[in-house]
């Protein structure tokens, strides 16, 4: 059995208190131990749960898109930065192409943050923002079930737009065996993004960015879009790269005030490069793309077809937790929320992960004050 001491933060708050572990399993929580177990005083360091990043390319200099060597070195690092599960994010490929690598993905056996699931973001989008021209697909039910094929034993997470030609036939395959369906790219008008929730889809990522505001047409009277009607529904999350350019700190406090406290998550859409000094990066076929300043936005060097485009962040999960204390002042027990426990609840494992209570995997994230990770946890052992 394993204890550690510190400030807990529950799904309620923090505790002064005791964790114990016992074969991957949190056993106890509470204020003190029971008798005669061994404790790791932690002393005033904070005790939270595993985070999970649903949304990342790559790492250091590591890209998902350039095989499988690069996926088992990013589930390595990552725990660095508390992360304890992730979705890899896969750009996609011609079609056939992409389902075969997306099988030699699906075989990588990780030494560190464990996957659960792939990403796919594309081909079924409508605005192709930073990602190759193979991201504007057409709408084939074929390819789709080839690609949850290709997955297994993984699920296969989609980003759709619902501007997307003929996708309503598409999101019930998708969405099969309650696999989440997100959305994004996408200029769709309120008829369209509610015909997609209604069809089954129940996530926004990386929120409004590549979600255009609508044209005026009647002068005076605001247009309503995606944005608004996301906003509106209270079965869609959304997340947001929180790295102080992407998006403007009020609209991540409005999504707060519309969702749910369980309906609002962070994510990096870290690119490679993410976790190093400043400099430039090559991002697969999308091309060379710099990052001016640690943990800031990556973006298209003059040397793409769209200098200076935004195309994925610096970000880490332990900057996008600080950066949501410090930017748009998120209390720190949401923000550990926005982190573990609502990203867990996206993907439908917030039965097991992403809470400190008994019953659920020991993933955990030993923080000091200034809330840099010292020690994480996976399934009761020790990483960093």
């Amino acid at each position: 059995m394993i204890s550690l001491t510190g400030r807990i933060i529950t799904p309620t708050g923090i505790l002064d208190g005791a964790i114990c572990i016992e074969d991957g399993i949190i056993t106890k929580v509470g204020p003190e131990l029971p008798t005669g177990v061994k404790k790791t005083d932690l002393g005033n360091a904070f005790i939270v749960p595993g985070f999970i990043d649903l949304h990342m390319h790559g790492l250091h200099r590591f890209l998902i898109d350039n095989g499988p060597e690069n996926l088992a070195e990013i589930c390595r690092i990552l725990p660095r930065y508390g992360v304890t599960g992730f979705l890899p994010t896969v750009a996609p490929l011609p079609k056939g192409e992409d389902s075969g690598f997306l099988k030699i993905l699906a075989n990588v056996f990780s030494e560190g943050a464990a996957i659960f699931g792939f990403h796919l973001e594309g081909p079924f989008l409508k605005l192709l923002g930073a990602l190759p021209p193979e991201a504007l697909g057409k709408a084939d039910h074929e390819r789709v079930s080839a690609l949850i094929e290709a997955a297994k034993p993984y699920p296969a997470v989609f980003s759709i737009s619902p501007d997307f030609e003929n996708i309503m036939d598409l999101i019930p395959i998708m969405a099969a065996d309650n696999t989440p369906v997100f959305m994004t790219h996408t200029a769709a008008n309120v008829e369209q993004t509610q015909a997609a929730i209604e069809a089954g889809v129940r996530h926004a990522t990386h929120f409004y960015d590549v979600f255009p505001c609508p044209a005026e047409t009647d002068p005076g009277v605001r247009p309503c879009g995606a944005v608004e009607a996301i906003l509106a529904d209270d079965r869609v999350s959304v997340d947001f790269i929180l790295d102080g350019v992407h998006v403007n700190p009020v609209a991540v406090r409005m999504a707060l005030a519309c969702k749910s406290p369980d309906g609002v998550c962070l994510i990096t859409d870290s690119n490679v490069g993410a976790g190093l000094q400043p400099g430039r990066y090559i991002f697969g076929k999308s091309g060379e793309i710099e990052m001016k300043f640690e943990g800031g936005p990556a973006r298209l060097t003059e040397n793409n077809n769209m200098p200076g485009g935004l195309a994925g962040s610096g970000l880490t999960m332990d900057r996008a937790l600080r950066n949501a204390v410090d930017i748009p002042g998120v209390d720190l027990v949401q923000a550990i929320r926005m982190v573990s426990s609502n990203p867990a609840k996206v993907i439908g494992i917030e039965d097991r992960k992403g809470k400190i209570q008994e019953g659920y995997d020991a993933d955990l994230v030993v923080l000091d004050e200034q809330l840099n990770v010292k020690q994480t946890w996976i399934g009761g052992e020790k990483y960093l």
